[in-house]
């Protein structure tokens, strides 16, 4: 397999955005440059990017710096999820794929995530549980080690080191 036949596997959504400058539908199409319009603002209103998008002064043609200084932190996270969408990978990696957003927005991405997740191999990295509540499979770390293991409703009856740091979220 070739290196970019095995990028081609993997999506990945991290908490430092990475944007280059260009125009905000070729930041959006970096992992699938083919990919049409129609394709790019699908994935853009997965992502709940479609409407920001369209506020800007060129729409889907606004061109952004190397530094995106002209979006919030929220905004580059949401077009990193936008690419993710288009590129459809079978494994996702999400590492605090959402630390930049509201809650409100977070919950709106958490809806689409799900429909993206189904079916493929996700590895999610969240502080913000419920980001993660909906997993198969959680592993509660502490100091690098595995502390605690199971889905979401296993681990609060256990009434462990999740438990508390999910009710200290809720309370």
């Amino acid at each position: 397999m070739t290196r970019s036949g095995l990028r081609r596997n993997f999506g990945m959504v991290l908490q430092d955005t990475w944007l280059f400058g260009g125009t905000i539908a070729e930041n959006i199409a970096y992992g699938k440059p083919d990919a049409s319009r129609k394709e790019i603002i699908a994935a853009a209103k997965a992502a709940m990017t479609d409407y920001f998008i369209r506020t800007m002064p060129d729409g889907y043609d606004t061109v952004i710096d190397n530094e995106a200084s002209n979006l919030s932190a929220g905004q580059k996270q949401l077009l990193t999820i936008a690419r993710v969408f288009l590129c459809d990978p079978p494994v996702l990696i999400l590492d605090e794929a959402t630390s930049s957003v509201d809650t409100r927005t977070e919950k709106e991405i958490g809806k689409a995530m799900k429909k993206l997740m189904d079916g493929r191999t996700s590895f999610i990295i969240a502080h913000r549980l419920s980001t993660i509540r909906d997993a198969d499979n959680i592993l509660f770390m502490e100091h690098g080690n595995i502390i605690e293991q199971g889905n979401h409703k296993e681990l609060l009856k256990k009434k462990g080191a999740y438990a508390s740091l999910y009710y200290s979220q809720f309370a």
